[in-house]
């Protein structure tokens, strides 16, 4: 059984492209254009906050089809830390959602993990990790130099 492709964007040629058109995706609510950002592997791993582990493009694909249907995502990333290889790079970022609650707008802090592989069609998603923000970290000013808190 042959499974079903996932579309391949052109993106200039870096992971911080491919991860510009993943954030660029969310903000319109465009699934084709969030899953071209994906790798086309069976491996692929999504964890939205306090959410399960999604494997494989149908399931990541759903995950955002249901996002999706309430409207786009205001999100932006900030906060960029990286990690870089020749086929692998991983980019720690705090995400800030606007969300609307019954009290207005309000932004959640989210903290998120992106690893992306250079694959034949260019820089792909391969792992999207997040969880909420519960002590703070995301607002906390970065001190250079500092050692970070290993667990």
């Amino acid at each position: 059984m042959t499974r079903a492709r996932l579309p391949s964007a052109a993106f200039a040629g870096s992971a911080d492209d491919t991860e510009a058109a993943f954030y660029d995706a969310m903000q319109h609510g465009d699934v084709e254009a969030m899953m071209a950002c994906w790798a086309d592997e069976d491996d692929i791993v999504c964890v939205h906050p306090d959410g399960p582990r999604l494997a494989g493009g149908p399931a990541i694909r759903a995950a955002y089809e249901a996002l999706f249907a309430a409207g786009p995502v205001r999100v932006s990333a900030h906060r960029l830390r990286r990690i870089e290889s020749l086929t692998c790079v991983v980019h720690g970022v705090v995400e800030r959602i606007e969300v609307l609650t019954d009290q207005g707008p309000r932004a959640a802090r989210i903290l998120a993990t992106n690893v992306y592989h250079k694959t034949a069609q260019g820089w792909r998603l391969v792992v999207h990790h997040t969880s909420v923000d519960r002590v703070g970290h995301g607002d906390a000013p970065e001190v250079p130099g500092r050692p970070p808190t290993l667990h």
